[in-house]
Formats: C-alpha cells, sequence, structure tokens
C-alpha cells in the first residue's frame, strides 16, 4: 500500500513540472531580472526530495535485478532497472548542480543561456523519470 502511495505521489509531481514547464510561457513574462518564475522556488525543493527518493527506490529494483544472476540474459526488466537508476543519476548530477547554483548568486561558471538549456533539460526529463518509476510502483511490479 505505501509502494502505491509513494507511486502517485511520483505521478503527481511529474504532472506538476511536466505541465508547469509547458504553461510557464503563457503566464510568466521573463525578464533579465526574474527570468524564471517564482512557482519553481516552491517546486524545487519537491522536485530535490523525489529525485533523491527515484534514485534510492531504482537503486533498490536495480540491486534486485543484479541478484538475479549474472548468467541470466538481458532482460526487459534489466534494461528499465538500469535505464531508471542511471537516469535519475544524469539528472540528480544536472538538478544538484544547477540548484545550488541559483541558491549561491556568487557562482556564475556558465551564462545565462546555458542554465537554461540545463534547466529545460532537467524540467523535461525528470517528469519522464518520476512518471516511469510512480507507474511501475502503483503497478506493484516491483
Amino acid at each position: 500500500m505505501a509502494k502505491r502511495i509513494a507511486g502517485w505521489g511520483f505521478i503527481a509531481m511529474a504532472f506538476a513540472v511536466a505541465i508547469h514547464t509547458v504553461i510557464e510561457p503563457l503566464y510568466h513574462v521573463s525578464t533579465a531580472a526574474q527570468p524564471y518564475s517564482p512557482f519553481w522556488m516552491i517546486l524545487d525543493p519537491f522536485m530535490v526530495v523525489a529525485l533523491v527518493a527515484g534514485t534510492i527506490l531504482a537503486y533498490r529494483r536495480k540491486r534486485a535485478v543484479d541478484g538475479e544472476g549474472d548468467d541470466a540474459p538481458v532482460s526487459r526488466a534489466y534494461i528499465a532497472a538500469n535505464t531508471l537508476f542511471y537516469g535519475f543519476l544524469g539528472v540528480g548530477i544536472l538538478l544538484f548542480w544547477s540548484y545550488l547554483n541559483l541558491l549561491n548568486p556568487g557562482y556564475a561558471p556558465t551564462g545565462t543561456d546555458a542554465e537554461s538549456v540545463i534547466w529545460m533539460l532537467i524540467d523535461a526529463s525528470l517528469p519522464l523519470l518520476l512518471g516511469a518509476q510512480g507507474f511501475q510502483l502503483v503497478r506493484g511490479a516491483f
């Protein structure tokens, strides 16, 4: 039961990030002083928590699939578990770097255009990972 509740939480977070990514240009006018809507400051901590929880669950699933043995052929479960785990790791690196970059305005290793592209990669890929993880938990596949 707890896995299903967590799964619905992941799905809700996936929809929140995806929908806000798409509709933000409709209501927010970007300026140099405020390039992003203030709603991201509310959503970002939840994205971090969801990413950490998703990474932990993806690792547990990967470990369980890997425990089936090295002699087993590559299966759909193996590919799915590894894709989710390494996807969460990759997005996690980008998310933590970008989020900490936002919290420290004095640190500016890249220009604003590069930061925007990195955030778009995060905002486009995190909902896919969270949704996949959520639907797996809801179905009880793991």
